[in-house]
């Protein structure tokens, strides 16, 4: 299931008032939505932008691709790079945990053993009639 932060039409005819939501991919605009993680009202001077931070955290975390609305609206809040500092961050982690697993594997030495295995000849007669 692909999930994308959207905006969900809200509001009267030439009033527009818009929901950022998590929704699957295939769903329709208006249509079900998994959850609701902001709001944006582009009438009001200066446009009026409410998002809960720790919901599109969570939801860009687990793969939510943000339509290229969502996408400036979430760069013009500075959420987009707290984003991408974290998943810096995390890959670092990694890189140097990696590091100290191959550090730890060059210092432990390789010491050759060698299997004796011994093997049993088994031989069968035939009877003949």
């Amino acid at each position: 299931m692909a999930v994308k932060l959207r905006l969900k039409r809200m509001g009267a005819k030439q009033k527009p008032f818009y929901r950022i939501v998590a929704a699957d991919s295939r769903s329709p605009r208006d249509g079900r939505f998994i959850e609701t993680v902001g709001t944006y009202d582009p009438i009001k001077k200066p446009a009026i932008i409410t998002i809960d931070e720790e919901k599109v955290m969570k939801w860009l975390g687990n793969g939510a691709e943000p339509t290229d609305t969502v996408r400036s609206i979430l760069k013009q809040q500075g959420i987009m790079a707290k984003f991408t500092a974290s998943k810096v961050k995390s890959s670092k982690k990694e890189t140097k945990t990696e590091e100290k697993k191959e550090i730890v594997k060059k210092e432990t030495p390789k010491t050759a053993t060698k299997k004796t295995t011994t093997t049993k000849k088994t031989t069968t007669k035939k009877e003949g009639k």
